[in-house]
């Protein structure tokens, strides 16, 4: 039995620490690419929510903008009550 625990001892010398030198060398490569991982994986989720309510929203019609630029510029005065009306007509 001596023996046996000697042998033990002369092998467990030659040999780079625990679990053979995978234990602290590189592991840490894998503990920094899995955090990045789940950093990507949260990012990706978070954009994939967030995009996902402005992409289910309808399409706007142009001639909507147009309006609101005639509003504005009737509010400012640059445009008459005859020239915004006649103009709101021809976008219709």
């Amino acid at each position: 039995m001596s023996r046996f625990v000697g042998l033990l001892a002369t092998i467990n010398d030659d040999r780079w620490d625990h679990m053979d030198g995978w234990g602290g060398g590189w592991m840490w490569l894998w503990g920094i690419a899995m955090m990045a991982l789940f950093v990507v994986l949260i990012v990706w989720l978070v954009r994939a929510t967030a995009g996902s309510g402005s992409a289910s929203s309808p399409p706007r019609d142009p001639t909507d903008r147009a309006r609101e630029i005639l509003a504005e510029r009737y509010a400012r005065g640059e445009l008459t009550t005859e020239e915004y009306r006649e103009r709101v007509d021809q976008l219709r």
